[in-house]
């Protein structure tokens, strides 16, 4: 046995209200890696719901890395969310035509980029992940975190806004870790070293 079926869209028996969430998405700008699971208490059909403000027109990403965690009410906020701030006023004049047609010649929306989450990240219940951060592999999103910036590679934030709480490791073995890339190994020695991704010894990792 060589573990779940990737390709599964519901890897547990008899159990809907988890998936493995690449199988799930149809939106061609959310890309999600192998074996990245999706809980939702109601239906993973939510999770596109949840990927929030992601219009067509904004062209941005969300990207999310191989064998994550990922909780129900877990949001993205994307860059369609993005009013003027720098301007006098924050109103989306244009939108609503009929003479405010041309508030926004010569001038866009701020854009931050695409949202995208590393290998092995768990995102806890209720978080929210802010449009243009990154959350580097190996990471946790604490329940309710609000993500507004860039997290670390295994490093744990929690809050409104998030902070850093903790590493989850030194440095030396975090750099270790990142170096390995367990997650981009064949499946077949991701399942030999089952016994040692379980446990925090880096040098048993074969």
């Amino acid at each position: 046995m060589l573990g779940p079926n990737k390709e599964e869209k519901y890897p547990l028996p008899n159990y809907d209200k988890l998936c493995f969430l690449k199988n799930v998405v149809k939106n061609p700008n959310i890309i999600v890696g192998d074996y990245t699971y999706y809980d939702d208490f109601e239906n993973v059909e939510n999770f596109e719901k949840n990927v929030k403000y992601h219009f067509d027109f904004t062209g941005d990403k969300l990207i999310i890395g191989k064998f994550c965690m990922i909780a129900s009410g877990v949001k993205f906020i994307m860059n369609g969310a993005n009013h003027l701030t720098d301007a006098i006023s924050t109103y989306p004049f244009a939108i609503f035509g009929n003479g405010w047609e041309k508030a926004m010649e010569g001038k866009s929306y701020p854009n931050k980029g695409d949202v995208i989450v590393g290998n092995d990240v768990w995102i806890g219940h209720n978080a929210t992940i802010m449009a243009g951060v990154t959350i580097g592999d190996g990471a946790i999103i604490a329940t309710n975190a609000t993500v507004v910036k860039d997290v670390a590679p295994y490093s744990v934030v929690g809050g409104n806004p998030a902070k850093e709480i903790k590493k989850r490791f030194s440095e030396d073995v975090i750099q270790k870790l990142l170096e390995l890339e367990w997650w981009n190994w064949p499946i077949e020695k991701i399942t030999e070293n089952l016994q040692n991704l379980t446990q925090n010894s880096i040098h048993k990792l074969k």
